[in-house]
């Protein structure tokens, strides 16, 4: 009898109204059936027991209610409410039935979720029109709802889109670990930020001793797996959510350390250091090891980030130079006072 109402909704000039008339009188669902029976675009379903309104309204999926108020053991009122409870329902256009233009209950029926107001039975042109123009309206809300769902969508995609790619411009894909390009731009920030606060900004330089050997002995995948478990340990060396931790080529890193004292970076190389060994990674007839270079900087005006990094190499290579496998400090910090270097815990 009647005709499946599709969930995405038709164009607006092609609209299709599905009628559910809830009423316990067969002969006003014969009435109207039979003033709606000659028109294509209005198909037309009813419902005669109103316990079972909500089931059928769920099935049949209406674009418009027609719904009596006065029925046998259910206020009328009660499934209009029900309707708007219902996710499903809660947008369907309904209009009231009733057996009297009666201001009282009109507004009782607006304030209770209905649409529309008709005494019954209504005049057939009057009926019709107002059937298509909740279907219209219906139908339109369908579509922005849709719309809006699908812009939404978008727009959540092109952020995570977004996001993904600004992760990538950061991360080095091999180690997890911040890239080159984001290590430049954390120590310029990081340099003025200490700058302006006065407080200690920490470098360290790592490299993986004798990795070039390595690659050579055991291939590049091997390598790039030792290269991902010393990126670990350096990670968990700086733990600190201020503190980065990234690739800075190759097989050398560098850690940058906020508001901490040469002494408290010497102390966190020596533990990477230390971890490193722990690893226990055979490499010929020893292990795998790093070398540290640690170098700490009170940045003074017209100063530049690149003479805290050149001291941290500077200190590397006297590392790789005094036998490698060790942390090597340099010798005082950048830009502070002579009687205000000494070095003292993190």
């Amino acid at each position: 009898m009647t005709r499946p109402v599709p969930d995405v909704p038709a164009p607006a000039d092609s609209y299709l109204s599905m009628v559910l008339l809830v009423d316990d009188q067969v002969m006003v669902c014969e009435a109207v059936r039979r003033a709606l029976a000659h028109h294509p675009d209005l198909d037309f379903h009813y419902c005669t027991d109103p316990h079972e309104a909500m089931e059928v309204a769920l099935r049949v999926k209406p674009t418009v209610i027609l719904q009596d108020l006065v029925m046998p053991g259910v206020d009328g009122l009660d499934l209009v409410r029900a309707y708007r409870q219902n996710p499903a329902l809660h947008s369907v256009p309904v209009i009231v039935l009733s057996t009297k233009e009666d201001p009282a209950t009109k507004s009782d029926a607006f304030q209770n979720g209905a649409n529309d107001y008709l005494v019954k039975l209504p005049d057939k042109v009057e009926l019709i029109a107002r059937i298509r123009y909740h279907t219209r309206a219906y139908l339109d809300h369908l579509q922005r709802d849709e719309a809006y769902r699908a812009l939404r969508e978008s727009q959540r995609e092109l952020m995570r889109v977004n996001l993904e790619l600004e992760r990538l411009t950061r991360i080095d894909g091999l180690t997890g670990l911040g890239n080159r390009r984001y290590f430049d731009e954390y120590l310029a920030a990081e340099w003025r930020r200490s700058l302006r606060t006065g407080t200690p900004l920490s470098v360290l330089m790592v490299d993986v001793d004798h990795f070039k050997q390595y690659n050579d002995a055991y291939g590049h995948l091997a390598g790039d797996d030792v290269l991902k478990q010393v990126a670990g340990v350096i990670q968990d060396g700086a733990a600190r959510s201020t503190d980065l931790a990234a690739r800075f080529g190759g097989e050398e890193f560098v850690v940058i350390l906020t508001d901490v004292s040469q002494a408290g970076a010497t102390h966190v190389a020596e533990r990477m250091v230390q971890a490193v060994r722990e690893l226990n990674i055979a490499h010929g007839d020893g292990k795998v090891t790093i070398s540290v270079g640690a170098a700490t900087a009170f940045p003074q005006p017209k100063s530049e980030a690149g003479l805290l990094l050149n001291a941290a190499d500077l200190a590397l290579f006297d590392a790789k130079n005094a036998g490698r496998d060790r942390a090597v400090a340099a010798a005082v910090a950048i830009g502070k006072p002579e009687q205000d270097r000494a070095v003292g815990p993190a």
